[in-house]
């Protein structure tokens, strides 16, 4: 069995800050130096190897043993806002009882995984916005959306997926009915992307909710017959077909460390 491509999701929220710049000013007319003193000489003396040591031109390291050993998709540059359109999986109160019996019995086969903290189904890959973009992106969303009404989904096929560059591998939970409806909002925000000259999303998307994910390519661990097992534990555990099926009530946008909901109606 083949694996689905991921969002290339950010590594780090080094990507949240905003470049700022703040000028010095001078007076109209100063010459940019004190009234009654004598313009300093041009010439400039050489910086001390010691100081320029400080400040490498290759901008800040990116250390992935600070991120749980997750690369970063696309290179740090300040001012840069990595930034995801999503619908967040509100998840049923037993939801955490079916996730302690699944994944313990795929660590079995593949110890490095890791729950994740929160769940949701992506619209869009991870793109890149400059901070001046951002509220204008958001709002080309929501307008874009704003028609949109609340549905109904199941995610119950467990399916193991990678990132496009194979340095993390998911266990995810594949949507089998809302299909439709997730294309007509992915198409929606595709529109905007192409607004902003941003990569639109996969052709041909397989909607899920990742429910657990490690470093490197794992999936000749995890498919086969582990996937088989997965699939089966979910199909037995009680009523989950009931506690699978969840309502789609909002979109939402992360930029950076800000976040925007745009409800469903």
């Amino acid at each position: 069995m083949s694996t689905a491509p991921l969002v290339g999701y950010s590594s780090s929220d080094s990507e949240d800050e905003v470049e700022t710049a703040v000028a010095g000013r001078t007076r109209p007319g100063s010459g940019g130096h004190c009234r009654g003193q004598s313009p300093l000489p041009n010439e400039r003396f050489p910086v001390p190897d010691s100081v320029l040591s400080m400040f490498p031109d290759d901008g800040p390291e990116d250390d992935s043993a600070k991120h749980g050993g997750r690369v970063r998709t696309f290179p740090h540059e300040r001012g840069n806002w990595a930034t995801h359109v999503y619908v967040p999986y509100e998840a049923r109160e037993e939801f955490p009882d079916l996730l302690d019996v699944l994944l313990p019995h795929a660590q079995t086969y593949m110890p490095r995984l890791v729950r994740m903290e929160a769940f949701h189904l992506s619209l869009s890959q991870s793109v890149v916005l400059r901070h001046h973009w951002i509220l204008p992106f958001v709002q080309a969303l929501k307008d874009r959306v704003a028609s949109f009404e609340r549905f109904l989904f199941t995610a119950n096929r467990v399916k193991i997926y990678t990132n496009q560059e194979k340095t993390r591998t998911f266990v995810g939970l594949e949507v089998t009915s809302g299909h439709a409806q997730f294309l007509d909002l992915v198409s929606e925000v595709d529109r905007v992307m192409e607004e902003f000259d941003l990569t639109t999303f996969y052709q041909d998307p397989s909607f899920h909710i990742s429910l657990a994910w490690c470093v490197g390519d794992a999936c000749l661990q995890l498919e086969g017959q582990c996937l088989q097992e997965l699939q089966e534990i979910m199909d037995e555990f009680e009523d989950s077909e009931m506690l699978l099926r969840v309502q789609a009530k909002q979109v939402r946008c992360k930029s950076g460390n800000k976040y925007f909901s745009m409800p469903l109606k």
